[in-house]
């Protein structure tokens, strides 16, 4: 099987291609944390398990039409300066109202 040639022109391409991937790749990294973080603020908030979290959160993101990092930001934003967008943040109630516990693990029964 014949060697196909390579040239510098080639191994520059090669350089760029895995610049960009690398570069793909620490952004959705950052993503992730972001996204668990934020997670972890709607767990907390909300007294629920990280999947109803990650359900809570995700709907946010489809009903008010903006990006899943983009709340995850403006959910961490909030917990460090109490400042969230009123669309955000009526949705974010629905949601743990709809989705968190009827009442607060260890409270006397609900009459």
């Amino acid at each position: 099987m014949a060697r196909v040639p390579r040239g510098p022109d080639d191994e520059t391409a090669r350089i760029f291609a895995l610049e960009a991937e690398n570069a793909q790749l620490k952004e959705a990294v950052a993503a992730h944390a972001v996204v668990d973080q934020a997670i972890g603020v709607v767990v907390a908030l909300g007294r629920m398990t990280p999947d109803e979290g990650w359900i809570v959160l995700r709907e946010a993101s489809q009903h008010t039409n903006v990006r899943l990092r983009s709340v995850a930001d403006l959910i961490l934003v909030w917990g460090r300066t109490g400042d969230l967008p009123e669309e955000i943040r009526t949705e974010l109630e629905d949601l743990l109202d709809r989705h968190g516990p009827r009442q607060i693990p260890g409270a006397p029964p609900l009459e």
